[in-house]
């Protein structure tokens, strides 16, 4: 299996031969178990304080009043501390305690990669992921790509490249979140567009909207398959490309 090499203006340098790993056949339940674990591994616990509800003045009025012997708040007849009325404390909170951690298996997690890299190179699952492009896959180009200083360059590039309709499109995506996010410091929903792999970070192209930035030693399954869904538009670096290869 061969790939073409791009130049920095869309030309055809020359040819290459791709790694084994991009013949790798396509397995979605195992891309999207080891996008799931790796998910539930980043999540945080989290959970009220144990006395949360029972810091209170409130205390039964006992029998002979015609009303319910619960807690009451001091100077009022409101009720407190008990779960089964309005105002008491929750009956059952979240709790630290629990354990949000899930496992998968080596050679799964490494199948399931392999997998994910090999989808970059397939247009079919690219295009059915939503993205745009008029380009070869998989998109390679000179490792001259890795040296760019602004973000200016890199949108002339990813023009030449006939890839930039993508990142236009995540542009215009961008929307306010549903729900009580949007007040949780997560207020805008971002589309994914390209993603960068390169030797040598390209800190450059991080402000395109969508667009991410790795380096090859740190490519990982959620960033191949967002959302679990494999087939993500890549951008390989010939450098990265090799290294991928001996990894």
């Amino acid at each position: 299996m061969e790939g073409r090499v791009l130049s920095l203006k869309g030309k055809t340098k020359k040819k290459v031969a791709l790694p084994e790993l991009f013949e790798e056949s396509y397995r979605p339940d195992l891309i999207k178990k080891a996008v799931v674990v790796s998910q539930a591994n980043r999540r945080q616990a989290y959970g009220p304080q144990r006395t949360a509800g029972l810091k209170t003045s409130a205390d039964s009025w006992g029998s002979g009043r015609g009303v319910a012997q619960v807690p009451r708040l001091k100077n009022s007849s409101r009720v407190a501390r008990v779960p089964q009325a309005v105002g008491g404390r929750r009956a059952h909170p979240p709790s630290v305690a629990r354990v949000f951690v899930e496992k998968i298996n080596k050679k799964e997690k490494h199948r399931a990669i392999r997998s994910a890299i090999a989808a970059t190179a397939n247009p079919d699952l690219v295009k059915a992921r939503g993205h745009r492009f008029d380009a070869t896959l998989p998109l390679i180009v000179e490792d001259a790509f890795e040296d760019l200083a602004s973000t200016r360059q890199i949108a002339v590039v990813l023009a030449a490249l006939n890839v930039w309709q993508d990142v236009d499109k995540a542009k215009r995506g961008k929307h306010v979140r549903a729900g009580k996010g949007k007040r949780r410091g997560r207020r805008y929903k971002n589309k994914k567009s390209i993603l960068i792999i390169s030797l040598k970070p390209v800190l450059a192209a991080r402000n395109l909207p969508g667009v991410d930035v790795i380096t090859v030693d740190k490519l990982n399954v959620e960033l191949l398959a967002p959302g679990t869904h494999a087939g993500r538009l890549a951008l390989w670096t010939q450098s990265a490309i090799n290294a991928v290869g001996k990894g």
